[in-house]
């Protein structure tokens, strides 16, 4: 049996549940989201590993229409967080509309809805759709020659096996991004020994994290404004952040004076700190932060060679430089797959056109929100819409704004359908990478998950959030043309 709504949304994480109460606000109440697992939260319901935090300050990293006067700390944990998303969803009854263990097999136009298949058999027909699917969470696990011969546990930092004990072994991390900055320094704490293989090193700042007090968050609940004057201040400070990204000497300067203390707070031997040197300009790769990455290096029980792995040869690690070393459990920090997103989505416009087609020279989506030939079809946190100094969460919300103007501008002039314009999409596409040429991820000395197979900056927004913001706000239905009903004449 068919299921028909007006929206149908996938994913529902922080993007698919502000899509869902953005919807609302429009005054539309068909509404379903597809969920793949068997809960909302994404990132956050994915990632649980020991240690897993946000790197944005909670009170920025939050909905603007549900600011929480109740964080428990500068940055929240993953469960912190997680359960916020669930709160937001049942105040808001959200969890009405998520259909779980649901995951998207199939997409088509057929000139007047989508009609989605669901790897579990359920059909669907809906005159919108909306991938809310993320990025961050379909590990990216190296293919290393003789990784089946580990005869250890081996998982995923997204897929952390906890019934999995490290207390008293010797563990093996292959990787140094963002997730690994975090749970290196839990696991430290209870195993025999950590070797971490790095193939290059992070810049790792310092960042102001800490409890707040149960007084604080008594006010923040009295007096909203508190809250929302806090957020406003954590935006501005880091909206000044976008200047290391730009080159700016100054921030640059100071970014790396940070850096640099952190890292000589902890480590004194200099071929250490040469080791844990970036070859790269800082904002060239994501720029990490953590009060307990350096001082989690310096213990005895942990090593830092600065190779990738060559081979694996049962419990034998082996790098590139031939040395080896033994280990019990083999953990990946090996990131996700982010430009690559299009090999796992089967969804067809018009005349027969698939996404992966469309993206064959590169992911690109008009404003990152709408792709032309895809009729009622929108993105959220798609290309170009990334984020290397503030919160992915604006991002979103400016988004969805927009989405929602375009579909009341549907409704106020009888469209059925629209389309981004392919020369608008054409000339933003341009415009995209002729402002990453210059920037410090296309010239910065290094290759990132930013980028895609052919070394183009696909992923991130090269301005400020506030630039996004006013971008979207004043773009809606003009952006778009008119698709005629299917047998109708053009």
């Amino acid at each position: 049996m068919d299921h028909n709504v007006e929206i149908l949304i996938v994913g529902a994480g922080f993007s698919g549940l502000t899509m869902a109460l953005e919807a609302r606000k429009r005054g539309i109440y068909s509404i379903a989201i597809l969920e793949k697992a068997g809960d909302i939260g994404g990132t956050w319901r994915e990632n649980t590993y020991p240690g897993v935090a946000c790197d944005i300050p909670s009170h920025l990293y939050s909905m603007a229409t549900h600011l929480n006067p109740n964080w428990s700390r500068a940055y929240a944990g993953g469960a912190e967080i997680q359960a916020y998303l669930q709160g937001v969803a049942r105040k808001e009854r959200l969890y009405d509309l998520c259909h779980f263990q649901q995951e998207l097999k199939s997409a088509k136009w057929d000139g007047a809805r989508w009609q989605v298949e669901t790897q579990s058999g359920q059909s669907w027909s809906a005159r919108f759709l909306v991938s809310a699917i993320g990025a961050l969470h379909h590990p990216s696990i190296p293919d290393i020659a003789g990784a089946d011969s580990f005869p250890g546990p081996t998982f995923h930092s997204a897929q952390w096996d906890h019934n999995v004990s490290v207390a008293g072994r010797r563990v093996a991390v292959v990787g140094t991004g963002a997730s690994a900055v975090q749970f290196v320094p839990e696991i430290a704490k209870t195993a025999r020994h950590v070797t971490i293989f790095q193939r290059s090193a992070p810049y790792v700042l310092p960042r102001p994290d800490g409890p707040i007090a149960p007084w604080v968050r008594r006010l923040y609940a009295r007096i909203p404004l508190l809250p929302r004057l806090r957020r406003k201040l954590i935006f501005a400070v880091f909206e000044y952040r976008h200047r290391v990204f730009r080159g700016d000497s100054k921030m640059v300067q100071y970014a790396m004076k940070l850096w640099r203390k952190e890292l000589e707070r902890a480590i004194s031997d200099p071929a250490e700190i040469e080791k844990l040197t970036p070859d790269y300009r800082i904002g060239c790769k994501r720029i990490l932060s953590s009060n307990d990455w350096y001082p989690a290096l310096a213990r005895d029980n942990v090593d830092v060679i600065s190779q990738a792995v060559s081979s694996i040869d049962g419990d034998r690690i082996i790098a590139a430089d031939g040395s080896e070393t033994q280990a019990d459990i083999l953990i990946w920090g090996s990131g996700f797959h982010v430009t690559d997103m299009v090999e796992r989505l089967d969804i067809t416009g018009t005349d027969g056109q698939t996404l992966r087609n469309a993206w064959a020279e590169g992911m690109q989506a008009n404003l990152g929100t709408a792709i032309a030939g895809f009729p009622n079809f929108f993105i959220l946190l798609g290309p170009h819409t990334g984020l290397g100094h503030n919160s992915v969460v604006l991002m979103i919300e400016a988004q969805v704004g927009h989405i929602g103007r375009v579909l009341d501008g549907m409704q106020s002039q009888g469209l059925e359908a629209v389309v981004p314009d392919p020369a608008r999409q054409a000339a933003f596409t341009k415009e995209m990478q002729d402002r990453h040429t210059d920037s410090v991820w296309q010239v910065g000395g290094c290759s990132s998950w930013y980028q895609d197979a052919e070394g183009r900056n696909t992923t991130l927004w090269p301005g400020t959030v506030a630039e996004f913001q006013k971008r979207m706000a004043q773009s809606g239905l003009e952006q778009y043309v008119p698709v005629p009903a299917a047998g109708s004449e053009v």
